[in-house]
């Protein structure tokens, strides 16, 4: 005998490109949006009863018309607007999730309608509604980060495999995956997320970087203090890493001025810093 355990079922990186034209200067709005939904689907599972299934082409086509009947305007209110459909209009489905990734583009000379896509970080959210409780998650990815000094990395353990050598004065690099948790909506998404942002790029350049654990704790911690209603902060930072060149076998000295760039293996940083009344969120991110 078997029995079902947990499951659920999305349409998976849908591109939506939405262009505000309400006046000539245009916006853009360009997203991938995952859609996971689960709750009572056991028949469709063992015996091919798919009375319960809201079709994944379905869901693909909700986000293109609820794009044109709501907008979108921020994310968090189009992903909650989102999982709060799906939840409410199908009986089979107790709980939905909507993961949501904004791409940036940059006005061509401050032009009306011409644009460049921007490579600088993405804007995310994750919405989950379970037909109660709403839980709400901004962040971003690809914030790349890197200061030329004030980072060293020294005192650490040894064993016989060992062989980095400490430093006093290195470079620290990384590209920042940041999620906070929001204990409810605030007032302003926008300035929300561009103050949550600021933080993370404050604390990482006032931060005298002993190691990138302490400029990780920092980042949260600076963020927790500046944003209300910020329970939790989760980071993941990949170390990349800036080898100095030996110079000497050409007769040259370098005193701080050319690295080799190493993209891999990478050391990788993560870690959640909870406000202090907070509890730890129970489901995995």
């Amino acid at each position: 005998m078997a029995r079902l355990g947990g499951n659920r079922y999305g349409k998976a990186e849908v591109r939506l490109m939405k262009v505000d034209r309400a006046t000539d200067r245009h916006v853009l709005h360009d997203l991938t949006v995952d859609v996971a939904l689960a709750g009572d689907m056991d028949a469709a599972h063992r015996s091919g009863d798919n009375s319960a299934v809201l079709p994944t082409d379905t869901q693909k086509n909700t986000v293109f018309a609820f794009a044109r009947e709501h907008g979108v305007a921020e994310v968090e209110d189009f992903a909650s607007r989102l999982a709060r459909h799906f939840v409410d209009s199908q009986p089979s489905v107790h709980r939905a999730r909507v993961h949501l990734r904004e791409h940036a583009w940059g006005r061509l000379d401050d032009r009306p309608h011409s644009f460049a896509q921007s490579d600088a970080e993405v804007r995310t959210t994750t919405v989950t509604y379970d037909g109660s409780a709403e839980r709400l998650l901004s962040g971003l990815t690809g914030l790349v980060l890197l200061s030329t000094t004030g980072s060293e990395f020294r005192g650490f353990a040894k064993d016989r495999y060992t062989t980095l050598a400490e430093a006093d004065d290195r470079i620290l690099c990384t590209s920042v995956d940041a999620t906070w948790r929001h204990t409810g909506p605030p007032d302003d998404w926008r300035k929300s997320y561009d103050a949550a942002r600021a933080a993370l790029v404050a604390a990482f350049a006032d931060t005298y970087s002993h190691s990138l654990q302490e400029t990780l704790y920092a980042m949260g911690e600076r963020l927790l203090s500046s944003c209300a209603g910020v329970a939790e902060v989760r980071l993941s930072l990949p170390n990349r890493h800036h080898f100095l060149v030996d110079l000497a076998p050409f007769g040259l000295d370098n005193p701080g001025e050319v690295f080799y760039v190493s993209d891999r293996p990478y050391g990788l940083i993560e870690g959640t810093v909870l406000a202090d009344d907070a509890a730890p969120d129970p489901e995995a991110w």
